[in-house]
């Protein structure tokens, strides 16, 4: 009996201990409370880390499926969407932004090979678009050079945005990354036909010799597009079409395209620029064989140059009469003339795009002198902003090309790729003005004016003259039959894609 109420009176200390004898006090019913929190906390916080962990599996599988999504119909079209959408919603929209895809029994698969420069690659492009799209045939994305002179090692994707290119056009042609496996094993094992298309040539020419190997090969390869089909006399929805690849598909990609608009902003801060497609670089002399105002030393550095290239044909070349023929590119010096008998405002900032100058400020003093606001895209960025550029000649140039679409003046001393496809780019941007210089006449004004048969007045009189039609004015191209080399390029002004208002404009002065 001592012992029961021993243990009970044990009890009875250890409820007083813990407050859970106190029934009817305040103190009571407060512990009783503390005591109940704890025990249903760890309960409710187990809760929250269930919901926590399905909401994160939820959205893990949204994100996975709209990637699975985006891979399929082009990652590009995610750009600028809000993060707070359905996968319905995103589905819905994916289908409404993209054009409908245009169904056509395929007859085979083209591949071609661009060589040259950047721009003469970009003019390839457009033409192997279309000749696939007239060909009923699916077009591999092509490859770009890396064995010309520049040895740029960039691929297609590294220049121009492949998603957009593939499904901007998927309603007129089907692009491909590659090829099917299947004809992919053909292709390593060296089961292809290769072949060169004759240059200038109809789409006709496509039509009855390039279709019929392709349908029996299956995969026709194209190892050269340089001019490889006609400017003039082809079907109107070819030239639209070649048009639309130029100016729509093929997109620069977004490290490219912001890098561009980064420098643009930078010029546009301090007013108006010119961009001066200065083409005096090593290269080009070598290539052309013009050496006016080189030194000795620079002419024989020159001809050893061209003769170590064996795909440039023409060795033998005379400089002067080259020049008098205004087949030569403006020397800086001929170029700050120029441009002061133009009245083109010193104060102006000149953003010069080009490579190395040959001779270097030596050759670009007098420039210099008459256009103190000279800028590079190398004076205007960072290193480190550039430092992805190095050695990719084409996405340097890529830079200069956007940054000549934007500039209030675009001046070109000679005819190069880039220089007609800007013109004519400029052109479709709103006849945007382009000084395109007489270099036959310029060359013969310039002598005389060093040889003191003018006045300044009347040399800067006869210079303006003579450009006074030369400043990217509505017209329509030069055709010479038989002579396609020599007639005006279809890309320095594609006229058949002008707004019908610039068209009847165009008509209106012929």
């Amino acid at each position: 009996m001592c012992r029961i109420e021993g243990v009970m009176e044990e009890r009875e200390r250890r409820r007083r201990r813990w407050g859970l004898g106190l029934k009817g006090t305040a103190l009571g019913d407060s512990r009783v409370e503390k005591l109940k929190s704890c025990l249903v906390f760890p309960r409710s916080r187990v809760k929250l880390w269930i919901i926590r962990a399905t909401t994160m599996v939820l959205l893990w599988t949204c994100l996975v499926q709209l990637t699975t999504l985006g891979e399929l119909l082009g990652p590009s079209v995610f750009k600028g969407w809000p993060c707070c959408f359905s996968q319905e919603s995103a589905a819905s929209f994916l289908v409404k932004s993209l054009p409908p895809k245009r169904v056509y029994q395929n007859n085979g698969y083209l591949m071609v090979s661009c060589n040259g420069g950047l721009n003469q690659m970009r003019a390839a492009i457009c033409d192997m678009v279309a000749i696939a799209r007239y060909l009923n045939v699916t077009l591999i994305v092509p490859e770009l050079d890396k064995t010309s002179f520049w040895a740029d090692p960039s691929e297609f994707e590294d220049i121009f945005d492949v998603d957009h290119f593939i499904t901007s056009l998927r309603d007129e042609v089907r692009i491909l990354k590659e090829l099917p496996p299947r004809l992919k094993r053909r292709v390593v094992l060296g089961i292809i036909y290769t072949m060169p298309p004759i240059s200038w040539s109809d789409i006709s020419y496509y039509q009855d010799q390039v279709l019929p190997l392709i349908r029996k090969y299956k995969v026709v390869h194209l190892n050269r597009t340089d001019a490889r089909l006609a400017n003039n006399g082809q079907p109107f929805e070819i030239q639209k079409l070649r048009c639309r690849v130029n100016f729509s598909a093929l997109k620069f990609t977004p490290q490219i395209e912001e890098l561009g608009k980064k420098v643009i902003r930078l010029l546009r801060q301090k007013g108006r620029f010119m961009v001066l497609h200065l083409r005096y670089e090593m290269d080009m002399l070598a290539f052309s064989g013009c050496n006016q105002g080189c030194n000795k030393e620079e002419v024989e550095e020159l001809t050893r140059m061209r003769y170590a290239y064996p795909w440039w044909k023409e060795k033998i070349i005379n400089s002067e009469l080259k020049r008098r023929d205004g087949l030569c590119p403006l020397t800086p010096e001929e170029t700050a003339l120029t441009l002061r008998a133009l009245d083109i405002d010193s104060s102006i900032q000149v953003y010069i795009a080009a490579g190395e100058i040959y001779g270097g400020t030596r050759r670009m003093a007098s420039l210099a002198a008459a256009y103190p606001n000279l800028v590079r895209k190398e004076t205007l960025l960072e290193p480190s902003e550039l430092r992805f550029f190095q050695n990719h000649s084409s996405q340097m140039a890529a830079l200069d090309y956007l940054v000549s679409l934007e500039s209030d003046i675009f001046v070109p001393t000679y005819d190069g790729n880039m220089a007609k496809v800007i013109e004519g780019h400029r052109r479709h941007l709103g006849f945007k003005k382009t000084i395109l210089l007489d270099r036959k006449l310029l060359v013969d004004l310039i002598d005389q004016y060093n040889a003191g048969l003018f006045t300044w007045n009347e040399f800067s009189a006869a210079v303006k003259e003579g450009h006074t039609e030369r400043m990217g004015n509505p017209a329509k191209r030069l055709v010479i039959p038989e002579r396609p080399k020599e007639e005006d390029y279809f890309y320095s002004n594609p006229w058949e894609c002008l707004e019908p208002s610039n068209e009847s404009e165009i008509s209106s002065i012929m």
